[in-house]
């Protein structure tokens, strides 16, 4: 307990809670996306698959969400935070709020949110917190299994028949621009990477390059170049396709106050 407290000290705790936010906010937004899959995707194995992931990115939420509530210290557990925020108070990356379309850009939204989330829970396994470094530790497994999973489909259907390379090459040109948020320094991440916190995101970006290319190599699908990039998901500025998805997710708690099973 001292421990968690001289790191809080260390820096602003509003700077460690928008972090917790992000972190839990990406997989909260991430994983009701994919369980609008459940019972529509191309094949049973697939429904199975994609709703085992979503499971497992909304378990990984309940971890922030919950830190991050103990972190603010204000009475807020991981589901007031979920289901009693607005839009503007969501920090996730404009990347995990996209659509589905079809399931071509699903796979490669993952594939791309999968590569940056498995080198920042490996960053994160460092942490000085070590509530933050267990929780990367735990989830780290599952989000090595995804993004061996996303690859592996990503190649199959990138160097597959016509139409999946088409279909695939059109979901990465959809959804790079959304890519570079990833990496962008907010006013927070130098604070908590001297505290030993977490790692820059712009440090994860020449990884990220490596294991995105070498993908795409194999996938027989070329690597966008530059252009213009999105960002403002991490700072509350989100797409008007987030509002839908808290529409959806947020309607029964706020409908009924309190209400639980």
């Amino acid at each position: 307990m001292a421990q968690t407290i001289a790191i809080e000290a260390a820096v602003e705790r509003s700077a460690l809670f928008e972090f917790l936010l992000g972190m839990g906010d990406n997989t909260l937004v991430l994983g009701h996306r994919l369980s609008e899959w459940c019972g529509h995707s191309p094949a049973l194995e697939e429904d199975i698959a994609l709703a085992n992931t979503a499971l497992d990115l909304i378990g990984q939420t309940q971890l922030w969400l919950g830190l991050a509530g103990e972190v603010e210290g204000k009475g807020r557990n991981a589901d007031d935070l979920a289901f009693l925020r607005d839009v503007r108070e969501f920090r996730n990356l404009l990347l995990a709020e996209r659509p589905n379309g079809d399931y071509g850009r699903t796979l490669m939204r993952q594939f791309l949110f999968d590569a940056w989330h498995y080198l920042a829970l490996k960053g994160l396994r460092a942490s000085s917190d070590p509530r933050i470094a267990a929780i990367a530790e735990k989830t780290s497994k599952e989000v090595a299994y995804h993004l061996e999973r996303s690859r592996d489909l990503v190649i199959r259907l990138g160097d597959g028949t016509a139409e999946s390379h088409a279909r695939m090459k059109k979901a990465l040109d959809e959804l790079w621009s959304y890519t570079g948020e990833m990496f962008v320094n907010e006013a927070h991440d130098a604070a908590l990477a001297a505290a030993g916190l977490a790692p820059e995101p712009e440090s994860l970006e020449a990884e990220w390059n490596t294991l995105v290319a070498e993908t795409l190599c194999a996938a027989t699908l070329g690597k966008p170049q530059g252009g213009y990039m999105h960002r403002g998901g991490k700072r509350g500025l989100h797409t008007e396709h987030l509002g839908y998805v808290l529409a959806e997710m947020q309607f029964l708690q706020r409908a009924y106050p309190g209400a639980s099973w």
